[in-house]
Protein backbone atom coordinates (compact mmCIF):
# COMPACT_ATOMS: atom_id res chain seq x y z
CA UNK A 1 0.00 0.00 0.00
CA UNK A 2 1.45 3.38 -0.78
CA UNK A 3 2.31 5.70 1.40
CA UNK A 4 0.37 9.15 1.98
CA UNK A 5 1.17 12.43 1.47
CA UNK A 6 2.04 12.90 4.81
CA UNK A 7 3.59 9.82 5.40
CA UNK A 8 5.81 10.65 2.76
CA UNK A 9 6.50 14.40 3.90
CA UNK A 10 7.37 12.48 7.67
CA UNK A 11 10.00 10.04 5.07
CA UNK A 12 11.28 13.18 4.05
CA UNK A 13 12.38 14.34 6.80
CA UNK A 14 15.21 11.53 7.28
CA UNK A 15 18.16 10.20 5.25
CA UNK A 16 17.37 9.78 1.36
CA UNK A 17 19.28 6.96 -0.30
CA UNK A 18 20.05 6.75 -4.12
CA UNK A 19 19.79 3.13 -5.58
CA UNK A 20 22.47 3.12 -7.60
CA UNK A 21 22.28 1.15 -11.48
CA UNK A 22 23.90 -2.22 -11.11
CA UNK A 23 25.42 -3.08 -14.65
CA UNK A 24 26.97 -5.98 -15.89
CA UNK A 25 30.33 -5.72 -17.91
CA UNK A 26 27.78 -5.51 -21.38
CA UNK A 27 26.27 -2.54 -19.27
CA UNK A 28 22.88 -4.67 -18.85
CA UNK A 29 21.17 -4.20 -15.77
CA UNK A 30 21.48 -6.57 -12.61
CA UNK A 31 18.19 -5.89 -11.28
CA UNK A 32 18.96 -8.77 -8.73
CA UNK A 33 22.08 -7.03 -7.27
CA UNK A 34 19.48 -3.54 -7.50
CA UNK A 35 17.28 -5.49 -5.01
CA UNK A 36 19.66 -6.76 -3.24
CA UNK A 37 21.21 -3.18 -2.30
CA UNK A 38 17.77 -1.63 -1.47
CA UNK A 39 17.00 -4.57 1.22
CA UNK A 40 20.48 -4.46 2.94
CA UNK A 41 19.49 -0.78 3.15
CA UNK A 42 16.22 -1.07 4.81
CA UNK A 43 17.70 -3.89 7.26
CA UNK A 44 20.06 -1.02 8.33
CA UNK A 45 17.61 1.43 9.09
CA UNK A 46 16.67 3.42 6.03
CA UNK A 47 13.18 4.31 4.77
CA UNK A 48 13.72 6.92 2.45
CA UNK A 49 14.51 5.53 -1.33
CA UNK A 50 15.30 7.65 -4.89
CA UNK A 51 14.90 5.25 -7.61
CA UNK A 52 16.12 6.26 -11.16
CA UNK A 53 17.62 9.28 -10.17
CA UNK A 54 20.75 11.29 -10.88
CA UNK A 55 22.86 9.02 -8.97
CA UNK A 56 20.81 5.85 -10.32
CA UNK A 57 22.08 7.27 -14.28
CA UNK A 58 18.51 8.16 -14.84
CA UNK A 59 19.77 10.22 -18.19
CA UNK A 60 21.60 6.59 -19.44
CA UNK A 61 18.30 4.82 -19.28
CA UNK A 62 15.54 3.37 -21.31
CA UNK A 63 12.05 4.32 -20.35
CA UNK A 64 11.32 0.52 -19.85
CA UNK A 65 14.64 0.65 -18.07
CA UNK A 66 12.95 3.55 -15.64
CA UNK A 67 9.91 1.76 -15.07
CA UNK A 68 11.49 -1.93 -14.88
CA UNK A 69 14.16 -0.22 -11.66
CA UNK A 70 11.32 1.32 -9.76
CA UNK A 71 8.90 -1.80 -10.01
CA UNK A 72 12.38 -3.85 -8.71
CA UNK A 73 12.80 -1.46 -5.99
CA UNK A 74 9.04 -0.73 -5.06
CA UNK A 75 8.83 -4.81 -4.99
CA UNK A 76 12.10 -5.41 -3.03
CA UNK A 77 10.82 -2.78 -0.03
CA UNK A 78 8.30 -3.27 2.61
CA UNK A 79 5.47 -1.06 2.71
CA UNK A 80 6.89 1.06 5.00
CA UNK A 81 9.84 2.16 3.09
CA UNK A 82 9.27 5.50 0.68
CA UNK A 83 10.03 5.14 -2.70
CA UNK A 84 10.55 8.26 -4.77
CA UNK A 85 10.87 7.52 -8.73
CA UNK A 86 12.54 10.09 -10.97
CA UNK A 87 10.65 11.98 -14.00
CA UNK A 88 12.11 14.11 -16.64
CA UNK A 89 11.80 15.83 -20.05
CA UNK A 90 9.17 16.91 -22.26
CA UNK A 91 5.56 17.45 -20.47
CA UNK A 92 4.59 14.12 -22.38
CA UNK A 93 7.32 12.09 -21.81
CA UNK A 94 7.36 12.80 -17.97
CA UNK A 95 3.35 12.24 -17.98
CA UNK A 96 3.93 9.01 -19.64
CA UNK A 97 6.73 8.14 -17.39
CA UNK A 98 4.59 9.09 -14.68
CA UNK A 99 1.48 6.95 -15.50
CA UNK A 100 3.97 4.10 -15.27
CA UNK A 101 5.08 4.68 -12.29
CA UNK A 102 1.16 5.09 -10.79
CA UNK A 103 0.58 1.41 -11.94
CA UNK A 104 4.22 0.16 -10.34
CA UNK A 105 2.81 1.96 -6.64
CA UNK A 106 5.76 4.60 -6.36
CA UNK A 107 5.46 6.65 -3.48
CA UNK A 108 5.94 9.79 -5.36
CA UNK A 109 7.54 11.54 -8.28
CA UNK A 110 10.98 13.28 -7.94
CA UNK A 111 10.85 15.59 -10.59
CA UNK A 112 14.25 16.16 -12.20
CA UNK A 113 15.91 19.12 -12.97
CA UNK A 114 15.33 20.58 -16.14
CA UNK A 115 17.71 19.72 -19.48
CA UNK A 116 16.45 22.42 -21.27
CA UNK A 117 18.94 24.80 -22.68
CA UNK A 118 16.63 28.25 -22.32
CA UNK A 119 14.24 28.35 -19.53
CA UNK A 120 11.31 30.69 -17.91
CA UNK A 121 10.49 30.50 -14.10
CA UNK A 122 6.66 30.68 -14.97
CA UNK A 123 7.41 28.08 -17.80
CA UNK A 124 8.56 25.76 -15.47
CA UNK A 125 6.11 26.09 -12.98
CA UNK A 126 3.51 25.26 -15.74
CA UNK A 127 5.41 22.00 -16.26
CA UNK A 128 5.20 21.44 -13.00
CA UNK A 129 1.30 21.64 -12.81
CA UNK A 130 1.20 19.87 -15.88
CA UNK A 131 2.61 17.10 -14.12
CA UNK A 132 0.41 17.67 -11.25
CA UNK A 133 -2.24 16.87 -13.37
CA UNK A 134 -0.92 13.83 -14.33
CA UNK A 135 -1.49 11.91 -11.19
CA UNK A 136 -2.53 11.91 -7.43
CA UNK A 137 0.76 11.36 -6.14
CA UNK A 138 3.13 14.06 -4.88
CA UNK A 139 5.68 15.76 -6.37
CA UNK A 140 9.23 16.67 -4.70
CA UNK A 141 10.80 18.93 -7.31
CA UNK A 142 14.82 18.56 -7.67
CA UNK A 143 16.08 22.26 -7.90
CA UNK A 144 19.56 22.25 -9.74
CA UNK A 145 21.33 23.59 -12.36
CA UNK A 146 20.10 26.89 -12.52
CA UNK A 147 19.64 29.92 -10.68
CA UNK A 148 15.83 30.47 -9.77
CA UNK A 149 14.47 33.62 -7.94
CA UNK A 150 13.34 33.52 -4.46
CA UNK A 151 10.15 33.99 -5.77
CA UNK A 152 9.89 31.06 -7.89
CA UNK A 153 11.08 28.60 -5.34
CA UNK A 154 7.82 30.57 -2.68
CA UNK A 155 5.56 29.79 -6.03
CA UNK A 156 7.13 26.41 -6.86
CA UNK A 157 5.84 25.31 -3.14
CA UNK A 158 2.23 26.27 -3.79
CA UNK A 159 1.35 24.21 -6.92
CA UNK A 160 -1.15 21.31 -4.73
CA UNK A 161 1.22 18.48 -5.41
CA UNK A 162 4.38 19.75 -4.09
CA UNK A 163 4.85 18.38 -0.89
CA UNK A 164 8.78 18.66 -0.80
CA UNK A 165 11.44 20.57 -2.36
CA UNK A 166 15.26 19.13 -3.14
CA UNK A 167 17.32 21.69 -3.32
CA UNK A 168 21.01 21.54 -4.54
CA UNK A 169 21.86 25.06 -4.55
CA UNK A 170 25.65 26.18 -2.87
CA UNK A 171 23.38 29.34 -2.08
CA UNK A 172 21.98 28.87 1.83
CA UNK A 173 21.29 32.69 1.90
CA UNK A 174 18.26 31.89 -1.15
CA UNK A 175 17.70 28.67 0.72
CA UNK A 176 16.75 30.36 3.86
CA UNK A 177 14.97 32.95 1.88
CA UNK A 178 12.87 30.35 -0.14
CA UNK A 179 12.06 28.32 3.02
CA UNK A 180 10.94 31.10 4.72
CA UNK A 181 8.67 32.99 2.09
CA UNK A 182 7.19 29.42 0.91
CA UNK A 183 4.30 27.31 2.11
CA UNK A 184 4.88 25.78 5.72
CA UNK A 185 3.97 22.12 5.14
CA UNK A 186 6.71 21.80 2.48
CA UNK A 187 9.48 19.60 3.21
CA UNK A 188 12.86 21.06 2.24
CA UNK A 189 15.86 18.47 1.52
CA UNK A 190 19.44 19.28 1.15
CA UNK A 191 20.32 17.73 -2.55
CA UNK A 192 24.29 18.02 -1.65
CA UNK A 193 24.71 15.33 0.98
CA UNK A 194 26.35 15.42 4.80
CA UNK A 195 28.98 18.11 3.20
CA UNK A 196 26.31 20.64 3.90
CA UNK A 197 24.15 19.17 6.18
CA UNK A 198 24.65 21.37 8.68
CA UNK A 199 24.52 24.28 7.03
CA UNK A 200 21.27 24.01 5.26
CA UNK A 201 19.72 22.36 8.76
CA UNK A 202 20.26 26.05 10.03
CA UNK A 203 18.24 27.24 7.05
CA UNK A 204 15.05 24.96 7.57
CA UNK A 205 16.47 22.06 6.13
CA UNK A 206 14.75 18.64 7.49
CA UNK A 207 16.44 16.19 5.38
CA UNK A 208 19.39 15.63 3.12
CA UNK A 209 20.42 13.16 0.37
CA UNK A 210 23.20 10.16 0.94
CA UNK A 211 26.30 10.66 -0.11
CA UNK A 212 28.93 8.61 1.85
CA UNK A 213 25.77 7.36 3.44
CA UNK A 214 24.57 5.69 -0.14
CA UNK A 215 27.14 2.72 1.19
CA UNK A 216 27.47 3.64 4.83
CA UNK A 217 23.59 4.36 5.53
CA UNK A 218 24.62 4.48 9.50
CA UNK A 219 26.51 7.75 9.58
CA UNK A 220 23.83 9.58 7.41
CA UNK A 221 21.70 7.94 10.60
CA UNK A 222 23.58 9.20 12.95
CA UNK A 223 23.99 12.46 10.99
CA UNK A 224 20.32 13.07 11.45
CA UNK A 225 19.84 12.43 14.67
CA UNK A 226 22.69 14.97 15.45
CA UNK A 227 21.03 17.21 13.53
CA UNK A 228 17.20 16.56 14.59
CA UNK A 229 18.76 17.16 18.93
CA UNK A 230 20.49 20.08 17.95
CA UNK A 231 24.08 18.51 18.52
CA UNK A 232 25.92 20.40 16.67
CA UNK A 233 29.28 19.25 17.68
CA UNK A 234 28.56 16.05 17.02
CA UNK A 235 27.17 16.79 13.91
CA UNK A 236 30.26 18.66 12.33
CA UNK A 237 32.38 15.98 13.36
CA UNK A 238 29.92 13.32 11.38
CA UNK A 239 29.91 15.58 8.26
CA UNK A 240 33.52 16.18 8.45
CA UNK A 241 34.76 12.27 8.47
CA UNK A 242 32.52 12.20 4.70
CA UNK A 243 34.77 14.77 3.12
CA UNK A 244 37.08 13.04 2.02
CA UNK A 245 35.26 10.77 0.10
CA UNK A 246 32.72 13.27 -0.96
CA UNK A 247 35.77 15.66 -2.54
CA UNK A 248 36.65 12.71 -4.07
CA UNK A 249 33.43 12.17 -6.01
CA UNK A 250 33.80 16.28 -6.72
CA UNK A 251 37.06 15.78 -8.86
CA UNK A 252 37.31 15.46 -12.74
CA UNK A 253 39.02 12.44 -13.23
CA UNK A 254 41.22 11.54 -16.44
CA UNK A 255 41.64 14.18 -19.02
CA UNK A 256 38.85 15.83 -18.21
CA UNK A 257 38.31 19.59 -16.70
CA UNK A 258 34.62 18.83 -15.70
CA UNK A 259 34.19 18.75 -11.79
CA UNK A 260 31.95 15.48 -10.80
CA UNK A 261 32.74 13.48 -13.24
CA UNK A 262 33.82 11.07 -10.73
CA UNK A 263 30.60 10.75 -8.94
CA UNK A 264 28.86 8.15 -9.73
CA UNK A 265 31.57 5.51 -10.32
CA UNK A 266 33.16 6.46 -6.58
CA UNK A 267 30.00 5.98 -4.91
CA UNK A 268 29.49 2.24 -7.33
CA UNK A 269 33.01 1.65 -5.85
CA UNK A 270 32.06 2.51 -2.36
CA UNK A 271 29.21 0.03 -2.55
CA UNK A 272 31.74 -2.63 -3.47
CA UNK A 273 34.00 -1.40 -0.74
CA UNK A 274 31.02 -2.06 1.98
CA UNK A 275 30.15 -6.08 0.43
CA UNK A 276 27.38 -4.46 -1.44
CA UNK A 277 26.40 -4.46 -5.11
CA UNK A 278 28.45 -1.64 -7.30
CA UNK A 279 27.86 -3.35 -10.34
CA UNK A 280 31.93 -4.03 -11.24
CA UNK A 281 32.05 -0.40 -11.39
CA UNK A 282 30.28 -0.22 -14.41
CA UNK A 283 29.00 2.85 -15.86
CA UNK A 284 27.06 3.70 -19.24
CA UNK A 285 28.34 6.97 -20.91
CA UNK A 286 28.76 9.66 -20.85
CA UNK A 287 30.53 8.59 -17.58
CA UNK A 288 33.60 6.47 -17.22
CA UNK A 289 34.91 4.21 -14.49
CA UNK A 290 37.12 4.54 -12.40
CA UNK A 291 40.68 4.09 -13.37
CA UNK A 292 43.12 1.87 -11.95
CA UNK A 293 44.97 4.85 -9.55
CA UNK A 294 41.63 6.21 -8.77
CA UNK A 295 40.49 2.88 -7.16
CA UNK A 296 43.63 2.42 -4.83
CA UNK A 297 43.05 6.02 -3.63
CA UNK A 298 38.99 5.20 -3.23
CA UNK A 299 40.41 1.96 -1.23
CA UNK A 300 42.32 3.94 0.97
CA UNK A 301 39.67 6.83 1.49
CA UNK A 302 37.05 3.72 2.55
CA UNK A 303 39.67 2.77 4.84
CA UNK A 304 39.98 6.39 6.65
CA UNK A 305 36.31 6.40 6.78
CA UNK A 306 35.68 2.88 8.26
CA UNK A 307 38.31 3.96 10.93
CA UNK A 308 36.33 7.10 11.46
CA UNK A 309 33.19 5.59 11.63
CA UNK A 310 34.73 3.00 13.75
CA UNK A 311 35.92 5.69 16.51
CA UNK A 312 32.60 7.46 16.41
CA UNK A 313 29.81 5.30 16.12
CA UNK A 314 30.97 1.88 16.81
Amino acid sequence: MRSSADEIRERLRGVAVGLLTPFDDSLEIEYDKLAHNAEALYDEGIRTFLATANISEYHSLSRDERLAVAEQSVDALPDDACVLAGVGGSTATATDLIEGYDQIGVDAMMIMPPDHTYLHEQGLLDYYRELDDASDRPLVPYVRGFEPSVDYLADLTRIDGVIGVKYALEDCVKLGAGIAAGADDVVWVDGLAEPYAVAFWAEGVEGFSAGVSNFRPEVGLELFAALQNENWERARKLRNICLPYQEFRDETGQDNTLAGASSVAAVKEGLKLAGLNGGNGTVREPIRPLTPDQRDRAADLYDQLDDDINRLIE
